[in-house]
């Protein structure tokens, strides 16, 4: 999901063909640091703790799966524009009088992506290859011992 919003953004911002491949390189990896320590320490626990307590009562585990993927979006598309937003001022020269304006359209752009694109494809494919590759493997090691 990183990779593809950092792809995203670079779009976004024209910076395709105006960074370096390294350049892109390390912001990607410095993204995915900073996402993996938000969605570990704040967004992660927060979005499943919101989850649960809206979907308490419901009998469908669909409901929750799909809300606690709502929640991950919108928290991480909340920080991350921050940062995307930080990483286009530092490539490139400022020329915006409102930076709360350019947050909140940054913010809504990553928003539109990211949510479709984690509930229609990436949510169900990791999904599909966490069933596939990891639970069968945990289950095998298991009976092994």
């Amino acid at each position: 999901m990183v990779l593809v919003m950092t792809v995203y953004n670079f779009y976004l911002n024209g910076m395709i063909g105006e960074m370096t491949f390294y350049e892109g390189i390390a912001d990607f990896f410095i993204a995915f640091i900073i996402a993996l320590i938000l969605d570990l320490i704040i967004v992660g626990p927060n979005a499943k703790k919101f989850a649960l307590k809206l979907t308490a009562k419901a009998n469908n585990k669909v409901y929750t799966i799909l809300m606690i993927s709502t929640f991950m979006v919108i928290g991480m598309a909340f920080f991350m524009s921050i940062f995307g937003l930080v990483t286009t001022i530092a490539h490139s020269e400022y020329h915006s009088n409102s930076i709360v304006g350019d947050y909140l359209s940054v913010f809504g752009k990553n928003l539109l992506m990211a949510l479709p694109l984690q509930i229609i494809i990436m949510g169900p494919l990791v999904r599909f290859l966490f069933v596939k590759f990891v639970k069968p493997n945990k289950q095998g090691s298991l009976s092994n011992n």
